[in-house]
């Protein structure tokens, strides 16, 4: 390898490494990784230590990043999580765009920024952080409350117009304004023959190819990352921007039931990509350049979360949202997004903007990101301290909270005929059913069934938040993996838990973390389980005859064996 080749690596090897340690104490800290990756570049580049210098594989890779940003943006993008509540969402999204674009004009112009910077600034500060957001609820089991689901739609309708304005950049700077025109509309309109593909890849292609590749985690990765790729090489074909094809991309595959699990799979490679990016952003940058206007980015943080709070808030109680909704939905909505950052480093490109208007965003965002992060995870107790204030304003006939998708229902990880024997037990006992699966032979056969059903594998966080396993009246497992049950057990301590275990090690630690029944070796559906479970509507015939299942269980009583056809799934 060439000494060039050498330093290359090396560059790259410290940026990766410092990463790793930033996102750590980010973690530790309940921060952001976002913010994490951006300090990365402040601390090796040339702000900092400077170690580091934005070479050929670090531009390539961040421009990669960019790319799966918007990929895992749009595989996030469900419209039926919004379907309910599209009226009040729509509403709320497009006041916010025009008023908060309002605001941030004003309060850059009052800054001292010329109209065309405040008018580049309120562009790349009108979007929601939607990945923070989005994680932060998800950690709090928020997405499903009817203000959580408000959230999304709303950053859903946000990402539409961050497309828009990333097609609209991209078109660079043009003097004729016929020309301008006739750019901007052939965007557009091979946005929409890209998208008019991917939607029909949707319904048509990409069900089989998913389905005949979900068996095998490395080939759904592949075909993930493959499928990303396509839509970026076309995009970049028709000389529209990489972010636009992932974009449309992601997209696609949100809309099927394998986009939960396919999301999973992906997101480290993604993250790396998402590191490399944020962290080229701070490498652009000298120290006069990120502190050019630090002063101006402060008063801007202060009087835009303030300023917001008051837009966003007005515009959930005109939509006749009860006051909690609306402040704990406003709460969540008051930080500059990365997407600023994103808007900001294609403006530098194209010759919009100056690097120290970059620098401003920059501030701005590891400004109000850590302690937005603060306050959403805080934001019940807040809104607690200052319901005194706010009871005023509460009214009668207020949009009600829709259900969860899945309430007052049992959980069923792992698909077979024993299992479904179990969902025929339990019918009587719960209002609705749903199967956790990722084997993809069983996808048709679920769908088509009555009971729900999600594709995906229980040990990630996501799958269980979507099946609302911490809601569930009951939760049974089928799975023979010892941190899968761990995870059901602790995420569900008020339902009735029955897990398996395939020693008698694994039981007593379950039995330990709350299991209310542990099934030691195979057979989960013998005939003490099934009397079991049809005596979970009659509460104390039930607590008797857990006792004495349990017991014989710790005692390693003999039991017979279930010989019925079948198996578990590798879930």
């Amino acid at each position: 390898m060439s000494l060039g080749g050498i330093a290359l690596a090396t560059d790259f090897a410290l940026l990766i490494v410092a990463a790793t340690v930033l996102s750590y104490v980010a973690r530790l800290t309940k921060q952001p990784t976002i913010v994490a990756y951006v300090l990365t570049g402040v601390v090796v580049g040339p702000i900092g230590l400077e170690i580091v210098t934005e070479d050929q594989l670090i531009e390539i890779v961040s421009e990669l990043g960019l790319g799966f940003l918007l990929f895992l943006l749009g595989i996030e993008m469900r419209f039926d999580d919004i379907r309910e509540i599209a009226r009040p969402v729509g509403a709320i999204a497009v006041g916010q765009a025009i008023l908060q674009a309002i605001a941030s004009t004003a309060v850059a112009l009052l800054l001292g920024f010329t109209l065309f910077q405040s008018l580049m600034i309120a562009l790349a500060t009108t979007f929601g952080a939607t990945p923070i957001i989005v994680k932060v609820l998800g950690d709090k089991d928020d997405l499903k409350s009817l203000y959580g689901k408000v959230d999304v739609g709303v950053l859903i309708f946000q990402d539409i117009y961050l497309v828009m304005a990333l097609a609209i950049l991209a078109v660079g700077t043009v003097d004729d304004v016929g020309e301008i025109a006739f750019s901007i509309g052939r965007v557009f309109l091979l946005m929409g023959a890209i998208g008019v593909v991917a939607y029909l890849a949707s319904k048509y292609f990409l069900p089989a190819l998913l389905r005949a590749s979900a068996a095998n985690k490395s080939t759904l990765f592949t075909v993930g990352i493959a499928w990303a790729f396509v839509f970026i090489f076309a995009a970049e074909t028709l000389e529209l921007s990489i972010e636009i094809g992932a974009f449309l991309a992601g997209l696609a595959l949100a809309q099927l039931p394998y986009s939960t699990e396919l999301k999973e799979r992906m997101r480290p490679a993604t993250n790396f990509f998402i590191a490399v990016f944020f962290a080229s952003i701070a490498l652009q940058m000298e120290v006069d350049q990120l502190l050019e206007y630090w002063q101006e980015a402060i008063a801007a943080s202060v009087l835009l979360i303030v300023v917001n709070f008051f837009i966003v808030f007005s515009l959930f109680y005109s939509q006749r949202f009860d006051v909690e909704t609306s402040f704990l939905g406003t709460i969540s909505m008051l930080q500059v997004s990365e997407f600023s950052l994103v808007l900001g480093a294609l403006a530098v490109d194209q010759g919009f903007i100056e690097e120290g208007i970059l620098g401003f965003l920059s501030l701005m965002a590891l400004i109000t990101m850590p302690i937005s992060t603060y306050y959403v995870i805080y934001n019940r107790q807040i809104y607690a301290a200052v319901e005194p204030l706010l009871q005023r304003l509460e009214r009668e006939d207020t949009v009600e909270a829709t259900p969860v998708e899945y309430e007052d229902h049992a959980v069923i990880v792992g698909y077979s005929r024993l299992t479904g024997e179990l969902a025929d037990v339990l019918e009587s006992t719960v209002d609705e059913i749903v199967f956790v699966e990722h084997g993809a032979e069983y996808v048709e056969e679920l769908q088509d069934a009555e009971h729900g059903f999600l594709f995906g594998n229980a040990r990630h966080g996501d799958v269980r938040q979507e099946a609302n396993v911490s809601g569930a009246d009951v939760v049974v497992s089928a799975a023979e993996r010892l941190d899968v049950n761990l995870r059901l057990v602790e995420d569900a301590p008020d339902a009735l838990t029955v897990v398996v275990a395939t020693t008698e090690d694994e039981a007593t630690v379950l039995y330990e973390s709350g299991a209310d029944y542990v099934v030691v070796g195979r057979g989960l559906v013998g005939e003490e389980l099934r009397e079991l479970l049809e005596r979970v509507d009659d509460r104390e015939a039930f607590e008797r005859r857990l006792a004495e299942l349990n017991d014989r269980a710790r005692d390693g009583s003999p039991r017979e064996p279930d010989t019925a056809p079948g198996g578990e799934s590798d879930v």
